[in-house]
């Protein structure tokens, strides 16, 4: 299949698309500034009920009139410029795809030589968020702001989670002593290259995590002005060395050291260290960007490096120099147990995943932040699918102002893609053309050069809580979809030997929980018998250790959650979670949010879901939930937790 790399067949029809959206531009631009000054978010409140000139109420009241005659001046060129835009997008190709090769040990062409089909089998990450990257107007109804700088600093985070180095630790302690194990972020590989998996002697007792630091020893909170960091990945911020941390048996010993290795330690890493930016309220503490006191904290220690300035790109930001120090550890902490009726760890992270392999995202409906976000996503994933969706009257029932939001980035190639959209929306969400799209990846051959593919489905459903029939009707299409998108992707022709489906996943924001009364009916729809759902023992039945995925917007930006470190330690409290996770509201008399939170008993609405399938895979091989994660790395950035989970394939011994 022909992936588009532009969103119109030839030169011509870009020409034209681009000269109508410069006409039509300066009028969007303006009404979204103008009705973002009367939508303040609780962090403006606040600055403003403690700043005794009202500056910036006072700037609201003499631009007002400004950005007014402005946009009265520029409706007709806009209106122009609709007349052009609106006919071609009959010709719009339905996304756009990025690829930046990367030939280096990490890149997409290197991955597929790692796995044969044969040894104990593979592992694959996925990770799926709702980012709220609208206009920010329309961004500002969900108590979020400055879509543009969200989108880079968000890009920047999710780069620094997944490619962060591997850690080895070792321990020291009266019962174990000189514990050495590999960190859970070099679980690329198991197995070594030749396919014999290596053993970890021993378990991790506590761990801590390294925090980079330039030499000027200034606090990471000095580097970010005016609300969020901003910068471009450093040149000099090399990672790839791995480190190594000396822990302590003693809880009141001397802090344990952290050393560089000498050359040609094991390390994996996609991108060189970039900066990290603060939400609005950003308050940094020690501790506050890698504590480790989750249970995640015992495969993976968080190494965050910081690049130089932005080169005059006007988002806010200051310079910060390169990583090049390890700073002593802040903390150690005791690996939490597994539930013992569970096959796979579970957890609240401060932060995505190590060699995250993909990651599926919603909401990025805005045009300018989504390439703001490849940009900076491409510093660790090669291949990237964004602006999906259809404009105008082209492909569906009513006018479509937005796109589907729907944003897909990969290391692995991808082969095929399908895009459709709902047809049945209403309200405010037929404004933007949600849907479903399918994707097709490459992550091995076999030595008989059979491809090994997998299956991969990103949705965003219907929102209004009281169409529960409507999103039924979606959940169905999704199915049907997939189902054509299989057949008609399927290869088994002489030519083309029969591919090996090692893995097929659906994820998204499905807009309902499992436990609302009011969502029974979705709760009971046969994709759940289809596909697993790893938090789910059954309709409105959740396993206890899933949380909610919905954040209280009103709390967004309290200083007790507005760093990754303290919502995770927040989320992993009931009490913190009936403060700070949304619950919904009962359209029942008398069963209000204080009577929905008991009857969730204190675990919110999980609403971003990641199912996967064992029907249609290989012969002899099973897909299993090795760990499944809810992310705190996006703190103060979306109103949605992330949501991770890591699938181990495993092959028969008389596999080829």
């Amino acid at each position: 299949m022909v992936l588009y790399m532009t969103p119109f067949p030839n030169s011509c029809l870009s020409a034209l698309h681009a000269v109508s959206w410069a006409l039509i531009f300066p009028c969007y631009w303006l009404a979204d500034r103008l009705l973002a000054s009367f939508i303040p978010t609780t962090y403006e409140k606040r600055q403003r009920a403690d700043d005794p000139c009202y500056l910036q109420l006072l700037c609201t009241v003499l631009f007002t009139p400004v950005y007014l005659a402005l946009l009265v001046a520029s409706l007709p060129f806009a209106f122009l410029g609709f007349l052009l835009w609106s006919p071609l997008q009959s010709a719009r190709r339905p996304y756009i795809y990025s690829r930046l090769e990367d030939k280096g040990p990490t890149g997409g062409a290197a991955l597929l030589s790692e796995w044969k089909g044969t040894g104990p089998g593979k592992s694959f990450c996925f990770a799926t968020a709702n980012l709220c990257l609208l206009p920010d107007s329309l961004a500002r109804l969900n108590n979020v702001f400055n879509t543009q700088a969200r989108a880079k600093e968000i890009g920047q985070r999710i780069r620094n989670g997944a490619s962060r180095p591997q850690i080895k630790i070792y321990i020291d302690s009266p019962t174990n002593t000189s514990i050495s194990a590999a960190s859970f972020s070099s679980l690329v590989s198991p197995q070594g290259s030749d396919g014999v998996p290596r053993a970890v002697p021993g378990s991790i007792k506590r761990t801590a995590s390294v925090e980079y630091k330039g030499d000027s020893g200034r606090h990471p909170s000095d580097e970010a002005a005016n609300g969020l960091a901003s910068g471009d990945p450093g040149d000099g911020g090399n990672l790839e060395d791995a480190c190594i941390v000396r822990i302590s048996g003693d809880e009141g010993g001397r802090p344990p050291e952290a050393v560089d290795p000498p050359n040609g330690g094991q390390a994996r890493n996609g991108a060189g260290g970039g900066p990290r930016g603060q939400t609005p309220n950003h308050s940094q503490r020690d501790g506050d960007s890698g504590s480790l006191g989750s249970p995640s904290a015992s495969r993976e220690s968080l190494v965050k490096g910081r690049a130089g300035a932005d080169g005059g790109s006007g988002e806010p930001g200051a310079n910060s120099k390169l990583p090049n120090k390890a700073s002593v550890v802040k903390k150690a902490a005791a690996r939490r147990r597994r539930h013992p009726d569970e096959a796979f760890d579970h957890e609240v992270s401060a932060f995505f995943p190590a060699n995250l392999d993909f990651l599926c995202l919603q909401e990025v409906f805005d045009k300018r932040a989504a390439a703001k976000l490849k940009d900076q996503l491409h510093g660790y994933f090669e291949y990237i699918l964004y602006d999906v969706g259809v404009y105008g009257c082209h492909g569906c029932c009513s006018f479509k102002c937005l796109n589907s939001g729907l944003f897909f980035a990969s290391r692995y190639p991808i082969m095929d893609v399908a895009y459709h959209c709902y047809p049945n929306g209403r309200f405010s969400d037929s404004l933007a053309s949600k849907g479903a799209l399918y994707l097709k990846v490459q992550v091995g051959s076999t030595p008989q050069d059979q491809r090994i593919v997998g299956y991969i489905s990103c949705t965003h459903l219907h929102a209004l809580s009281e169409d529960s029939d409507i999103r039924c009707e979606q959940l169905n299409m999704l199915q049907d979809w997939l189902a054509d998108f299989r057949k008609s992707t399927s290869s088994s022709s002489a030519a083309n030997p029969e591919e090996l489906v090692a893995f097929d996943i659906i994820c998204g924001d499905f807009n309902f929980d499992n436990c609302s009364s009011d969502d029974k009916l979705e709760q009971q729809h046969s994709l759940f018998t289809r596909y697993k759902d790893p938090c789910r023992l059954g309709p409105g039945e959740e396993k206890p250790w899933a949380i909610g995925t919905l954040l209280d917007q009103d709390g967004l930006y309290d200083e007790e959650v507005c760093t990754p470190d303290n919502l995770q330690k927040v989320l992993e409290s009931e009490e913190g979670r009936r403060e700070y996770l949304a619950f919904p509201t009962s359209k029942s008399p008398g069963g209000g949010q204080k009577g929905r939170k008991e009857l969730l008993k204190g675990n919110g609405r999980r609403i971003d879901y990641m199912l996967h399938g064992e029907e249609g895979l290989c012969p002899d091989w099973k897909a299993e939930v090795e760990e499944f994660s809810f992310i705190t790395q996006l703190s103060g950035l979306t109103d949605h937790l992330p949501v991770a989970m890591r699938l181990m394939v495993s092959v028969g011994d008389d596999e080829a």
